[in-house]
């Protein structure tokens, strides 16, 4: 294949990369001083007819291999509504049947939750077991035993009264010093070999995995993927993370990042932290006054919820709902979604942005990148980029009265500086690069957002 044939025009190439033109802490939630209180409620299950109130049109994604048909919305269990400082049951039942009733059939929790699997399995038990989808996890992070590993996966199925599991992950992985421990968690005691057997035996209808840290780990297991039979992965993604994630000590790669390096791997995406610890729910006022002046009876909750929704990749996103009015309001949020439209996204993207600062790229010119296949002048390119950062010349806010202005004079700029065999729309995505550069820049999403600011190139 010639060169030429194997080249992405720009609108293909922005298309592959992202959403187009537009745009652990790990503990226990409960003390182990409530282990001797049994969590024994059982009142019956209510079914929509009981509640009364509402059409159920729930927006619904289909899993690409097993066609489940599952909520855009799912429920996460980690934090559980609590009485006198344990878990009420009751109110666990409660905010399930509504959830249930009102379409919601994804529900994700793991051992290290407390009594969440316990609880869990109390309020899903007194539904029929194949109107919802279980999604729990391998929170090995004490026993590395295969024995350990085993006890905790038969303990999930023994407390969430199971006989399988929907979607099950290996939880967490990239911690620690990274690969090291993902292969003494999962690779060296066999204990992912044990789970692709339970795969096959038809005990874990998905097999997937859940990322925080360092991005060689997900990669490996992305690029693995068909070798363990990988159908999905659990990323962080909200309108900050997608370009910001690397803020103060995070270590975690960018959103933008994992969600186009599933969906080129064809993995589909369940999303956690959509409201970044609820900070997308508390905005600064400035920030709540611009959501307002465009979407008066919109939260900014629900902004943050319609802008995970709106990627296609996304089979759910889940919000840990402890009471009853976030659940209807998140619910009236999906049903159905109203997906973002192209200047939403670039008005989203310009509040990211505001809250988060523009960052440069830590490019160092090492030039260890270099020479690329298809001749991007690769620091040079970044070096543009960030001067135009640094002296607050990049053309960011299309709202601005001096956006095309700035456009233009950053695309002056950008003539003169880069040749045109060396400029950014010839990159294809190939990702020789990658495992060259000592920064870990994801280097073809930089470049779609250089090409973003370029002159249409069509063909």
């Amino acid at each position: 294949m010639s060169k030429q044939d194997d080249h992405l025009s720009r609108r293909a190439f922005l298309k592959r990369l992202g959403m187009g033109l537009g745009s652990v802490a790990l503990v226990s939630m409960e003390p182990l001083s409530c282990a001797a209180r049994k969590l024994t409620y059982n009142t019956p299950a209510k079914g929509i007819n009981q509640f009364n109130d509402d059409v159920v049109n729930m927006t619904y994604r289909i899993n690409r291999s097993t066609q489940d048909k599952v909520s855009l919305l799912g429920y996460g269990m980690m934090r559980l509504p609590k009485a006198d400082g344990h878990i009420d049951q009751d109110m666990v039942n409660q905010e399930v049947d509504y959830a249930i009733a009102h379409g919601i059939n994804y529900f994700d929790t793991a051992p290290v939750y407390g009594r969440s699997e316990e609880a869990t399995g109390i309020a899903l038990s007194r539904h029929p077991r194949k109107s919802y989808y279980l999604a729990t996890k391998m929170s090995n992070f004490q026993d590395l035993t295969l024995e350990g590993a085993k006890a905790m996966y038969e303990n999930s199925r023994k407390l969430l009264k199971t006989d399988y599991f929907d979607y099950y992950l290996l939880h967490s992985v990239g911690g620690g010093d990274g690969m090291g421990l993902f292969n003494r968690r999962f690779i060296d005691n066999g204990v992912l070999d044990f789970l692709c057997k339970e795969r096959d035996a038809g005990r874990i209808r998905n097999l997937g995995f859940s990322y925080h840290g360092d991005v060689k780990v997900f990669d490996w297991l992305v690029d693995h993927k068909d070798e363990y039979g990988l159908t999905f992965v659990q990323i962080e993604m909200n309108y900050i993370d997608w370009r910001h994630a690397k803020q103060g000590n995070k270590k975690d790669a960018d959103a933008e990042y994992l969600y186009n390096k599933c969906e080129k791997a064809g993995l589909q995406c369940v999303v956690m932290e959509p409201l970044l610890g609820g900070r997308l729910a508390k905005v600064p006022d400035d920030v709540r006054q611009e959501f307002a002046d465009r979407r008066p009876d919109a939260s900014p909750a629900s902004w943050a919820f319609r802008w995970v929704g709106t990627h296609p990749n996304i089979l759910v996103a889940l919000s840990g709902m402890t009471t009853m009015d976030v659940l209807q309001e998140n619910i009236k949020t999906f049903s159905p979604l109203d997906p973002c439209t192209s200047v939403e996204n670039d008005f989203i993207a310009k509040i990211a942005d505001q809250m988060a600062g523009i960052p440069v790229i830590p490019c160092t010119s090492c030039h260890y990148c270099m020479p690329c296949p298809y001749g991007v002048a690769i620091p040079d390119n970044f070096a543009v980029y960030n001067d135009c950062v640094n002296d607050k010349s990049l053309p960011n806010d299309k709202t601005a009265p001096d956006y095309e202005q700035k456009l233009k004079a950053f695309q002056d700029r950008y003539a003169k500086a880069i040749p045109q065999a060396g400029r950014a729309d010839q990159c294809v995505d190939c990702e020789a690069c990658l495992p060259k550069c000592p920064q870990q820049i994801r280097i073809p999403n930089q470049m779609a957002r250089i090409v973003e600011l370029l002159p249409m190139i069509e063909g």
